[in-house]
């Protein structure tokens, strides 16, 4: 489900699920993890295989979580969330520079993986969207601290509360992404022509600092109990929407 291909300066990681557009189990992010966390180069390129960057958490898995909270274990629930959030701290944390490059919908959690990247590129077919209110959830990987921190409060609360899904041009106007081109991943090979220490320096520059990274881990245990809650809340339906 995670490929990963390393070139001279890239290494490429795909999220290759097409046929459930790409979304996440928890093999998934495991391997999408030690593909971020063990990459020897400079660049990563993070995308997703056929018409979508990522739809987030595998449904079948939300609806386990659900059939588990209605037995009244609501734990794997916030372990679930718990272990999205670790994945993206990873993907933060990466000594290189994390490019996604988002062709087609980013949904749910695959926004809040694109969301810890350095950079997020779209093309014009890109889409995002956090839609989890509409089905009683929301994301729970870090999107609510990373979301507003990038994009503003005013524009965060608009997604997050209205679960509507926005195109590229407004996602580029909200400064979501920072360009809108065909190809993506022609942005990862103009950053890797740059000396690699150089890059490795500026890039820890400009990631969060120590203060933020305390605030980020408390919203996160926010995150993960609230989730759990919703999971136990709305199991019933949710369990249905793995079937």
């Amino acid at each position: 489900m995670i490929r990963t291909t390393d070139g001279d300066a890239i290494r490429t990681v795909t999220i290759d699920r097409p046929e459930r557009r790409n979304a996440l189990t928890p093999t998934a992010l495991d391997a999408l993890e030690t593909a971020v966390s063990e990459a020897d180069c400079p660049v990563v390129y993070l995308h997703g295989a056929g018409s979508a960057f990522c739809a987030g958490a595998d449904l079948d898995a939300v609806a386990d979580l659900a059939t588990q909270a209605m037995a009244g274990d609501s734990e794997p629930a916030a372990a679930f969330a718990r272990h999205g959030q670790r994945v993206a701290r990873a993907i933060e944390a990466s000594d290189a520079v994390v490019v996604a490059g988002i062709d087609g919908p980013a949904r749910g959690g695959g926004l809040e993986l694109a969301l810890a990247c350095d950079i997020r590129v779209a093309t014009p077919a890109a889409s995002f969207g956090e839609p989890g209110v509409t089905f009683g959830l929301f994301g729970a990987w870090g999107g609510t601290h990373r979301l507003p921190a990038i994009i503003g409060q005013s524009y965060a609360s608009d997604l997050t509360l209205s679960g509507r899904v926005i195109n590229s041009e407004e996602a580029l106007r909200m400064g979501l992404v920072s360009r809108v081109v065909e190809t993506p991943r022609s942005v990862c090979e103009q950053i890797a022509t740059a000396d690699r220490e150089t890059l490795s320096q500026l890039n820890s520059l400009v990631s969060v600092t120590e203060t933020a990274t305390e605030i980020i881990r408390s919203q996160e245990k926010r995150e993960a109990k609230a989730f759990a809650a919703l999971v136990e809340t709305h199991a019933e339906s949710l369990s249905d929407r793995g079937k």
